[in-house]
């Protein structure tokens, strides 16, 4: 009955004439037509493994999955995604060491020939690493971290890769194993943190119109972040870097590498992470490290400083994002100037940036609420009622749970700076009329009291 299936099998294939041959198969016509038989009992065993789950199948498609890889290794891509079945089956019913070692042999070399025909190199490493980590297990430590870590490679290098977020952070719980095995220092951990973390961000910017997509790799993030943070202090980050930057100072990456990381963990008050900042800075001038330039000035009060590196950060930002904070960080540093106007517009051009943000429109509250010397006839208590305004307005744009929690606790602290009802009646303020607030403010208003 078999062999009848197979000569009707082949009769249909020869009767589809050119289309069957047209096809590559990344071997020649003589040799596609030697296949024919093979691929046919290839794709019977492996249908009905799929209807029946019997492995038995498996054991016979997997001569003819083997024949079929080494003579026409582009006959079908579900060559490749069949043959991790077949091998990975056969690898957990294996009784003898040699076999186990075979089929590991096979999968890899499996995976080098879809890149080779495929491409999608990143990703293909990255299914090579998790499929010998699930066979082998710790004992196949060393080998895995290395084929996540190519994968890990082929993505940084090439922005146009793709990585499936869920393979990054497996890459970064290799990382934490191959440490703990004695297989390479603890700055292992911290260097390759910094590559997972930035794969992570480029894989959640992709999905910015996906809410639950992007929430799945938030949820990755946090996983990340809550294996690195045992080794994640300023303190350890700053012991660790601290040697390695006095023996190389003037070693781009690694600049690169001290100043990433330690933005990344908030340890940007840490005097390494502005030395490091500076030196970058010198070497490579870019956006990038005039923003974090600006940024450290301000920590240090170095307000003139922080407006000039911050304005050169401003002309030549591109990402979202960074121009964002480069102008909230601007509004921050004119503020320590005492300079109110030029802090608003700061604020506000992030604000443009970013309509979806609460931030700017809160730092402007701020700024309303410590201005002194109105003449309103309420001791300047004017002032209170449009930085209410803004802290409204910050929380109606910015739903998020952090910023409405802010906005209402400034919201009740300004609107307890209210002038009192006698006191505005007094000064002929009635309650729920309009108000302009004048003087650098120069904003309308209501006006409203306790």
């Amino acid at each position: 009955m078999k062999k009848i299936n197979i000569t009707l099998t082949l009769a249909l294939i020869f009767s589809m004439g050119a289309n069957a041959q047209v096809r590559d198969w990344g071997c020649d016509e003589a040799t596609q037509e030697q296949m024919m038989e093979p691929v046919s009992l290839y794709q019977d065993n492996m249908k009905n493994f799929k209807t029946t789950k019997d492995v038995r199948y498996l054991d016979e498609a997997y001569p003819l999955w083997k024949q079929i890889v080494a003579n026409c290794p582009k006959q079908s891509k579900n060559l490749y995604i069949n043959g991790a079945t077949i091998l990975k089956n056969l690898y957990a019913k294996a009784k003898t060491q040699e076999e186990r070692d075979s089929l590991v042999n096979d999968l890899i070399m499996m995976y080098d020939k879809r890149m080779e025909y495929y491409g999608e190199r990143a990703e293909v490493m990255a299914r090579k690493a998790a499929d010998v980590e699930a066979m082998k297990r710790e004992a196949g430590l060393e080998q895995y971290y290395q084929f996540y870590s190519d994968a890990i490679n082929e993505a940084t290098n090439n922005e146009a890769s793709s990585l499936d977020a869920a393979y990054i952070t497996k890459y970064f719980e290799a990382t934490i194993n191959y440490v703990k095995k004695g297989f390479a220092e603890p700055t292992l951990i911290i260097d390759n943190y910094d590559l997972a973390s930035d794969l992570l961000d480029r894989e959640l910017a992709k999905y910015a119109e996906d809410s639950v997509k992007a929430q799945k790799v938030r949820d990755l993030i946090s996983n990340v972040e809550a294996n690195f943070a045992p080794y994640a202090s300023c303190e350890q980050l700053v012991e660790i870097y601290t040697k390695k930057f006095a023996a190389n100072p003037d070693d781009i990456n690694l600049l690169k590498k001290i100043t990433n990381i330690m933005m990344k963990k908030g340890c940007t008050e840490e005097q390494l992470f502005f030395d490091a900042t500076e030196k970058l800075h010198s070497l490579e001038p870019s956006p990038a490290t005039a923003l974090r330039m600006g940024t450290m000035s301000i920590v240090k009060k170095k307000y003139g400083k922080a407006v000039e590196y911050l304005q050169e950060a401003t002309k030549s930002l591109t990402e979202k994002k960074d121009l964002y904070r480069a102008y909230i960080m601007l509004g921050v540093a004119y503020d320590g100037q005492n300079s109110n106007s030029a802090a608003r517009s700061a604020y506000y051009k992030a604000a443009e940036i970013d309509p979806t943000k609460g931030e700017p429109y809160l730092k402007i509250a701020q700024l309303y609420a410590g201005t002194r010397g109105v003449d309103d006839g309420v001791n300047g208590r004017s002032v209170y009622w449009v930085a209410v305004d803004k802290a409204v307005r910050a929380r109606n744009v910015d739903p998020s749970p952090e910023n409405v929690e802010l906005a209402n606790r400034l919201i009740s602290a300004y609107s307890s700076n209210f002038p009192k009802k006698n006191d505005a009646f007094m000064a002929d303020l009635i309650d729920g009329k309009s108000y302009f607030v004048g003087g650098w403010i120069s904003e309308s208003t209501t006006i409203r009291t306790r």
